[in-house]
Parts: C-alpha cells; sequence; structure tokens
C-alpha cells in the first residue's frame, strides 16, 4: 500500500527533492551564505524525516478510501452501492457520485432487459400454443388414416415437429420453473412410459425396441419436469440408436435411499474427450455434427432443469458401446423442506 502510494506521488516526491539539491546548490555556490556543511546536513535531515511524516500521515489518510474500494470490489455483494466509503476529497466524492450514476444506469439496463425478455417469452409461449391447434388437427387427422402406410412416415415427422414445440414451451417457462413446480409422488417407471408412448411412431419407424427392467419405486418430484428431462434423453437415445436396436430402461432404490433411472441406448457412443462437455449448451459433439437436427440443446435443458427440481444426472459412454444416462433422486427434496 504505502509503495503504492509513494508511485502514485512521485511526481510530489521529486519536486521536494529537486527543491532541496537546488537550495543546497545555491547556499554552496553562494558566498553570502554561511552555512557549515554540518548543520545544513542537519538540515536535509530534518526536511527529509518531516517530509517522510507527512507522507505517512497523507497515505493514511488518502489511502482509506481506496483500500476500503478495493476491498469492497472483492466482497461485492446486491447492496454493495450502500456500504461506499465516504468521501472526504473532491475526487472521492465525484467517484462515489459516479459509481451511484453507474448503478442506476445499470439497474435501468437490465429492468429494460427483463422487460423486453419477458415480452419475448411471452409472445414465443403464445406462438407455441396457437401452433398447436394445427398440429391436435394434424395428429387427429393421422389417427384417422393410420391404414394408409404414408401416414406412418408423416406421423414420424409430426412427432418431430411436436417434440420440438413442447422444447420451446418449457424454455420459455425455465425461468419461471419454481413458480410452476408441484411436488408429487409417482412411480418412476410410469413416467418414463408414458413418454416411451409419445415418441412410439419414431420407435416404430426406426425398428426400435423399448425394455423396461428393475422394480418401480415411488419418488417425489414434479411429474411434468420429471418427464420433460426423461423426454430429452429418450429423444437423444431414439435418435442416436440403430434401427433394430433396444433401449433399457431400469430403476432401483439404492441403500442410501435415493432412487435411480438408468436410460442405456446400443448408440456409437459419446469420445471420452467429448463427455465433459455435453451438457454445455450448443454443444453437439462429433455425432451430433452428421445430424442436421441435433441442436445442442436437449441435454443441455435436461441438466438445467435437474439441478433446478434437485436430480442428479449423470452419463456413461464408450465409443461403439452405447451411452446410459443416470437419474439420481434424492432421499428428500429441496423444495419440501422449503415448504414445511
Amino acid at each position: 500500500m504505502i509503495l503504492r502510494y509513494l508511485y502514485d506521488r512521485k511526481s510530489w516526491i521529486s519536486f521536494y527533492l529537486l527543491s532541496l539539491v537546488f537550495v543546497d546548490l545555491l547556499n554552496w555556490m553562494d558566498g553570502g551564505i554561511s552555512i557549515r556543511w554540518e548543520s545544513m546536513l542537519y538540515l536535509n535531515l530534518l526536511l527529509l524525516l518531516a517530509m517522510a511524516v507527512f507522507l505517512g500521515w497523507r497515505c493514511q489518510k488518502e489511502m482509506k478510501y481506496a483500500q476500503t474500494l478495493a476491498k469492497l470490489a472483492v466482497e461485492i455483494n446486491e447492496d454493495w452501492i450502500e456500504t461506499l466509503p465516504a468521501a472526504y476529497f473532491y475526487q472521492e466524492e465525484a467517484t462515489n457520485q459516479l459509481l451511484r450514476a453507474a448503478n442506476r444506469w445499470y439497474w435501468n439496463q437490465l429492468s429494460d432487459g427483463k422487460a423486453t425478455r419477458s415480452l419475448e417469452q411471452d409472445y414465443m409461449a403464445a406462438w407455441v400454443h396457437e401452433v398447436k391447434t394445427p398440429l391436435t388437427a394434424m395428429k387427429l387427422t393421422i389417427d384417422a388414416g393410420k391404414g394408409h402406410p404414408a401416414m406412418r412416415s408423416i406421423e414420424s415427422e409430426w412427432l418431430r415437429i411436436h417434440l420440438l414445440m413442447d422444447q420451446q414451451l418449457h424454455i420459455s417457462r425455465l425461468p419461471s420453473l419454481e413458480s410452476d413446480y408441484m411436488l408429487e409422488e409417482a412411480g418412476i417407471q410410469r413416467l418414463a412410459a408414458q413418454e416411451v408412448r409419445e415418441l412410439a411412431s419414431w420407435c416404430v419407424e426406426k425398428n426400435i425396441a423399448v425394455e423396461f427392467g428393475g422394480e418401480e419405486v415411488m419418488v417425489k418430484t414434479d411429474r411434468k419436469w420429471c418427464r420433460f428431462i426423461i423426454r430429452q434423453l429418450l429423444t437423444n437415445a431414439v435418435k442416436y440408436s440403430p434401427e433394430g436396436g433396444t433401449i433399457h430402461l431400469s430403476s432401483m432404490a439404492t441403500p442410501e435411499g435415493t432412487v435411480r433411472m438408468t436410460i442405456t441406448d446400443e448408440g456409437p457412443g459419446i469420445a471420452a474427450h467429448d463427455l465433459p462437455r455435453i451438457f454445455d449448451k450448443g454443444f453437439t459433439g462429433g455425432h451430433g455434427r452428421l445430424h442436421n437436427a441435433a441442436t445442442g440443446l436437449g441435454l443441455y435443458l435436461a441438466r438445467t432443469v435437474a439441478d433446478k427440481i434437485g436430480i442428479s444426472l449423470t452419463v456413461q459412454s464408450e465409443l461403439h458401446r452405447g451411452t446410459a444416462m443416470q437419474l439420481t433422486f434424492p432421499v428428500s427434496n429441496a423444495f419440501e423442506s422449503v415448504r414445511t
């Protein structure tokens, strides 16, 4: 701190020392001034000591404000503007005024951004709901003409559109998930079976079998958001499974009291260097690049929702040996403890 202060005041210190040297030279060169060199040395030391004491006092006084700001920058919080140090000098007061003005500007910009985002989300949600009406009509037409061979292909394409629309709807609801959260007792395999039925036409198109194993276990979670997570994992499993492959779903209660569901496919697997990034937003990986429909959002959304509702989502995979996604439900849900 002292060294930084001395460096900042180097022009003052240089001026003082040069003035002292100038006075000494003037005394030495001017024969009319008679001061013994011992007295001159004593006077110089006395003046240097006075300067050192003065700098120490000013350093303590002037650096107090800067030290408080530096500490505030490290431990900053939402109400940091209320903890600004008191200003003693004009430049400190000007700094405080600038920080308060910047804080007001930031919150105004944040408020405007939130309002714009909220409007966009409302528009997107309304648009998705509007699009669902013709999609429902298309589904009724498809169900009525299931005997026609072309309807199978149309139904699988309809399903892809339906899944994308549903994903977009959940994205728009994600920021307000906490207000749209309801804990219920539910059978984990029953929830998964509902999603398998939703994807049935896609599975039939690719001749993919879905097998359930383990035991039905009850979990306390939000049905809608839990199904959304399972849907993203199953969609990935179906997308990357080879034709004629099998997807295995198994659930079990662990000795620790948690519940674990594993979704395993026979796809190409994930390279070891890609595993740490598969939950990153927009990451598609080597195999995802081969599928033009890959967006890199499915697993990102699944992990985001899982973290919010207290589910642990992990992955195990090897190249050419398939992928296993594990959902682990905790013994007690954090939302339950908040409500009680």
